[in-house]
């Protein structure tokens, strides 16, 4: 959840109706996003 927030300014609050599933496609985007964006 700290890598979403990081990525999307996301409070928990936003994540809190995510399930599982959900959050973890999210992380995926956002460790995409934050690679793409630090040149990694």
């Amino acid at each position: 959840m700290a890598d979403i927030a990081l990525v999307f300014h996301w409070t928990p609050a936003d994540m809190d109706p995510l399930d599982l599933s959900e959050l973890n496609e999210w992380r995926e985007r956002a460790r995409t996003r934050w690679e793409q964006g630090n040149g990694q």
